[in-house]
């Protein structure tokens, strides 16, 4: 397995759970938006704790990004990514599969599932290809939304937010539901994107087919 010592250029808090984290780039490294690879900590003890984390910059970056959920609650290599600072070092691996970009479509997110989506909606901005794209993104509160300000921009109109746990003006409050679907999309042949915990996932695909949308034009995450 290929594996690269990268250095830390900086790191962000970008919500109360949520990291950016920036890093040098590899000679040769590159990856298509939506891709995906392990990382590891380069200190004793780390090394082997691998996970899998999206890129949620783009290839031709002269750095790679990632933004990345921490779970301090859970002691684990996330919350050791909260000690990380500026020239400590991560690993990085092969870069593998993901979810990638098969036409205009709606991408449904939940949480950090929004990650693959990063990539892919920056590519297609860099491109002027956003027109036909639509993001439904859901949260537990608005604290809990990535990059709002980004989408807002890019999107307008066309990113809808929905909260479980708290009721805001402006915002759609619950879980993803048949209906919720039927009164946000519009065009039932277009790529639905998928990504999330597994529960909403399979909820919006039972979602989806019951609407009538076709099996393959349900585009979700590769492993």
């Amino acid at each position: 397995m290929e594996q690269h010592i990268v250095k830390v250029i900086s790191v962000e808090k970008i919500t109360h759970d949520v990291l950016k984290i920036v890093t040098i780039k590899p000679n040769g490294y590159t990856f298509i938006p939506g891709q995906a690879t392990e990382v590891a900590i380069n200190k004793p003890g780390w090394q082997e704790q691998k996970r899998p984390f999206t890129f949620t910059g783009l290839p031709d970056d002269d750095h790679l990004e990632f933004i990345i959920k921490t779970y301090p609650s859970h002691k684990g290599m996330t919350n050791e990514l909260l000690n990380l600072k500026p020239n400590n070092e991560l690993l990085i691996h092969d870069v593998w599969g993901a979810i990638s970009y098969q036409g205009n479509g709606v991408f449904i997110a939940g949480g950090a599932g929004i990650t693959p989506f990063i990539a892919i909606l920056r590519d297609l901005e860099k491109k002027n290809q956003m027109k036909g794209n639509s993001l439904i993104f859901s949260n537990k509160t608005k604290g809990d939304i990535i990059l709002e300000q980004y989408f807002e921009k890019i999107l307008d109109s066309s990113f809808i937010n929905i909260l479980s746990n708290e009721e805001l003006e402006g915002f759609n409050h619950g879980i993803i539901t048949q209906d919720f679907l039927m009164a946000n999309v519009h065009n039932l042949s277009e790529k639905f994107y998928v990504c999330g915990p597994i529960p909403m996932i399979e909820a919006v695909i039972n979602h989806l087919t019951q609407m009538g949308v076709d099996k393959s034009n349900i585009v979700l995450e590769e492993m």
